[in-house]
């Protein structure tokens, strides 16, 4: 399959080392695109839930294939999430096109755009981290469950469901922390000149014009979503932006069939099941 040229990809909360990863699926996206740049906007690797015991060979396959940009002269930037915190210690590193940072303003096309994750406008994450950390994994627990109601609601030939975007159309608690939280980004971004606002974060692609609250400019706020449940990411081509949305019917090519570059046994030069382990020991 040819790949699609973008200028710019934007993924986010992929939560590899979890059982709600749609690892399969993004390594299908990623190789069916070309991008000039690729930002991944933090929780792309999940320490806070990360188990040596859990590791699957498609996950690995997710980080060859970003390792693959790398090699190839992409210039990649991994913002960190609140999910993998720990990096954040390693702030600044680089190594070839791959840059570690928190946070990034990007000129494009003459527009700044200010990029990060977003868990800091989070209040869980900034007075209960415990908190936070329970609810990630009541989350991954709602979200396995949630697979097994699909595969079931599959096979008796019935529309799949997601309860956790149920759960948060129901709870007006969930729709305003949601709201405030692209207002907040909103109103700092006019706040501080930039034209573009790009978050991750809550798992809730967006791209929207908003005016700020006290102030009479207006941002264009976009989040990438995540790979969890909605399996979006953000493309910039041509001069405009959009929300790409994962289809099966769209990937006729199996995600298991690597080309020699992926075969590349790079696990010896990066044994990432034991440095997460060290992170997390580190951590707790």
């Amino acid at each position: 399959m040819a790949k699609r040229e973008v200028d710019i990809v934007v993924i986010s909360d992929v939560h590899l080392g979890t059982y709600g990863c749609h690892a399969k699926e993004l390594l299908k996206y990623l190789k069916s695109i070309k991008p000039k740049i690729l930002i991944l906007n933090g929780d792309i690797i999940d320490i806070w839930q990360f188990s040596k015991s859990y590791w699957p060979e498609t996950h690995m396959k997710v980080i060859r294939r970003i390792l693959k940009f790398v090699t190839d002269g992409v210039p990649v930037y991994y913002l960190t999430g609140n999910h993998d915190e720990m990096l954040r210690k390693f702030a600044d590193f680089n190594m070839g096109s791959f840059q570690l940072l928190n946070k990034i303003v990007l000129n494009i096309d003459g527009k700044k755009a200010w990029i990060f994750h977003g868990d800091v406008f989070d209040v869980t994450m900034q007075y209960s981290k415990w908190l936070a950390k329970l609810g990630a994994v009541g989350y991954d627990t709602l979200i396995l469950i949630n697979s097994f109601t699909n595969w079931l609601l599959t096979a008796m030939g019935r529309q799949k469901m997601s309860f956790s975007q149920k759960i948060k159309a129901r709870f007006k608690e969930a729709v305003k922390f949601i709201n405030q939280f692209e207002q907040t980004a909103a109103d700092l971004a006019v706040e501080k000149g930039y034209q573009y606002v790009i978050c991750g974060h809550i798992h809730h692609a967006e791209i929207r014009e908003m005016q700020a609250t006290d102030n009479p400019g207006s941002v264009l706020y976009l989040n990438s979503g995540d790979w969890v449940e909605s399996l979006t990411a953000l493309e910039y081509q041509n001069g405009s932006w959009t929300i790409f949305k994962y289809e099966p019917a769209d990937f006729d090519t199996d995600a298991d069939e690597d080309d020699k570059t992926d075969a590349e046994d790079l696990d010896a030069k990066l044994d990432v099941s034991n440095l997460l382990a060290r992170f997390k020991q580190e951590q707790d």
